[in-house]
């Protein structure tokens, strides 16, 4: 029967690990997503349960294009473009950090929640959490939030630190021209309201009026009833097909992944766990067993520390190649 994840079984790894820096004090985290995305994902196969891949095409030619065919173009107007090489792209990509360099602290409150895009639990690293303690009890007492900048997959983010129940979080930020205004929209401005009414609406949400949230109002229920569909065809036999996995389907290992909640608990209470199949493959050249367990996008960020030409184009079986030669 299919089974919907959960939490308390799904296995993490985190997407990134240095430091957190401001003045002299550095606290060694490292970076876990808060989020899993959508629970539920649907594969597109033929009636005979073969994968199918994307390709690209041609407007003017009928046959699939290979990779080494395949440019990107800036355009300038219409149907006229600018070509970038990858390689252009790579010599602009920030220079490789391993830090979070807080610049400035700033009021929470001023913070839009229209600026976060994406959550992070900062998970402290090393034998010592005191400073992963203090920084968080510090933003907790001053409702401040620490505004920094750091790279992660060849890419510069900007993000803001905050802290909550004693865990420290970074929420990824998106730039001020990202944001569309109330007015770009034609929302009209705001005017004053009558009493009567403010009165009427205000009894109205009393009776609705929670402490907390209910948990179970935010479950995903198209999710759950597609799993039912299937969970009944798979009783019934009905429109079952077996896939035929070729190299680049292979499903990601667990190996080397963590709890994170379990993380948290051991690294907070001081007790670090070795990760000695971690350590000892990170001291020695991988081999191709090594790397089939990894993903594409795994891959792809070894290929960027080893500087590795013509990567972002590359199959993950070229990948592989690449990186064990």
């Amino acid at each position: 029967m299919a089974e919907e994840p959960t939490e308390e079984t799904e296995i993490l790894k985190p997407f990134w690990s240095g430091v957190v820096t401001f003045g002299l004090v550095s606290v060694p985290v490292s970076l876990f997503p808060a989020s899993r995305g959508t629970t539920l994902r649907l594969r597109m196969v033929d009636a005979k349960g073969n994968l199918l891949k994307r390709r690209f095409f041609g407007s003017d030619n009928s046959k699939p294009l290979d990779a080494k065919n395949l440019v990107r173009g800036y355009e300038i107007e219409k149907d006229r473009f600018v070509i970038i090489e990858d390689d252009e792209l790579e010599a602009l990509d920030p220079e490789k950090s391993r830090e979070i360099d807080l610049k400035l602290f700033v009021d929470l409150n001023t913070l839009s929640p229209l600026y976060f895009e994406r959550a992070y639990f900062l998970v402290p690293n090393g034998g010592s959490t005191k400073a992963y303690r203090l920084l968080a009890e510090i933003l907790m007492q001053e409702d401040r939030a620490g505004i920094a900048t750091f790279v992660m997959r060849g890419k510069e983010y900007l993000c803001a630190i905050i802290a909550e129940r004693g865990i420290l979080r970074a929420e990824t930020l998106r730039f001020a021209d990202e944001l569309r205004s109330p007015k770009a929209i034609g929302l009209p401005e705001r005017k004053s309201v009558d009493a009567a009414e403010v009165k009427h609406f205000t009894q109205a949400i009393k009776g609705l009026k929670t402490k907390t949230l209910d948990q179970t109002k935010l479950k995903d229920q198209r999710s759950a009833r597609i799993i039912k569909l299937a969970d009944k065809k798979l009783r019934s036999g009905t429109d079952i097909v077996q896939a035929n996995k070729d190299e680049e389907e292979v499903e990601e290992s667990s190996t080397n992944v963590v709890d994170l909640m379990e993380v948290l608990k051991e690294r907070l209470q001081g007790k670090l766990r070795a990760r000695s199949a971690t350590s000892k493959q990170s001291n020695r050249h991988p081999t191709t067993s090594d790397l089939k367990s990894k993903s594409k996008a795994e891959l792809y960020e070894m290929a960027q520390v080893k500087e590795v030409p013509g990567r972002s184009s590359m199959s993950k079986s070229k990948l592989i190649e690449a990186l064990t030669n």
